[in-house]
């Protein structure tokens, strides 16, 4: 589940889809490694988590193709604040003098959970075009003949949702790969920056509460998530730009995400003590969490003539200008 790219000291800008998406935090990126489950493991999470019909099922979650696996493709591959990296923390009970702050960690999560936010904010934007005034779905709008582009360009309405969603869950699926939210620690060692706590949490995390969020001011959300976030909580850090656009050179005397806290491959060293199977299967989870509020977003949102009905039905089927009622 960790993919690698070769290092570079070339300066390339931002598209102005992820500068909007990440922020005003960032103006340049370098490429590099990032990590994240693999496409096969965002395949699996997410079919767990949604029961689709096949073709509109694989658009959203295949391996190499679908959207949930667009944030590991070009520019955003190497960008940590789309796969929760670079929130990590040790409290001074297991490091004196650790180089970033509680702080800094949360703002860092924060700032990966404002990437989702904003994503569905969009998807329910775009889910407008599925259907007409009328609540009838758009047949040009909302079919797969040709396969959808993850490119942050305009295209049929239900590609467009897609996109949002699959790019927003992206960080989601992350976020229980990448931290010691579900993990065990190894008890043959001493807490420290190799073996960083495990929380041993069993339900999802509620900080990621993307549907609320998207209701409230950004000020008022990021409050409430900040409070929520428990004091040992951490992610990885990796050599790429974090939110306040800071890139490490090798995360040394940190928590590292390579070897220390991913667990994007049953293989990873992290993964052992039923880490790898418990961060999966709360991911999934939680996908199925925000797909049911997003739903409930859409009926709410687009209550006239069953228009937030239809545009699920419309993102759940194959043809839906000919099957949904």
């Amino acid at each position: 589940m960790s993919h690698t790219s070769s290092s570079s000291s070339h300066l390339r800008p931002l598209t102005p889809a992820v500068v909007l998406v990440c922020g005003a935090c960032l103006s340049v990126l370098v490429p590099g490694l990032a990590g994240a489950f693999t496409g096969a493991n965002h395949d699996k999470i997410t079919r767990a988590a949604l029961s689709w019909q096949p073709r509109s099922l694989s658009a959203m979650a295949d391996a190499r193709a679908g959207a949930i696996v667009a944030n590991d493709q070009g520019e955003y591959f190497d960008l940590g604040i789309l796969h929760c990296d670079n929130a990590d923390y040790l409290a001074a009970r297991y490091a004196p003098a650790y180089p970033r702050t509680r702080d800094e960690a949360t703002t860092e999560l924060l700032a990966c959970i404002r990437g989702s936010v904003a994503r569905l904010r969009a998807a329910v934007r775009d889910a407008d075009g599925l259907v007409d005034a009328n609540g009838r779905i758009i047949a040009a709008q909302t079919n797969l003949d040709s396969p959808c582009v993850w490119n942050e360009r305009p295209d049929r309405a239900k590609c467009n949702v897609l996109e949002q969603l699959g790019r927003g869950w992206h960080a989601i699926e992350d976020f229980y790969s990448h931290s010691n939210w579900s993990d065990k620690a190894d008890d043959a060692g001493p807490i420290g920056t190799t073996d960083p706590p495990g929380l041993d949490r069993t339900t999802v995390a509620p900080f990621l509460d993307i549907r609320r969020y998207s209701s409230m001011d950004d000020a008022d959300w990021t409050r409430e998530a900040a409070e929520l976030i428990p004091e040992d909580l951490a992610t990885g850090c990796y050599p790429d730009f974090d939110s306040t656009g800071f890139k490490p050179v090798d995360c040394a005397g940190r928590i590292k995400h390579n070897g220390t806290l991913n667990k994007d491959t049953e293989a990873s060293e992290r993964s052992g003590n039923g880490n790898f199977q418990r961060a999966s299967e709360l991911a999934a989870q939680d996908i199925a969490r925000q797909w049911k509020d997003f739903t409930a977003e859409l009926i709410e949102t687009y209550p006239e003539n069953r228009r937030g009905e239809q545009m699920v039905c419309a993102l759940t089927h194959d043809t839906p200008a000919s099957s949904c009622p």
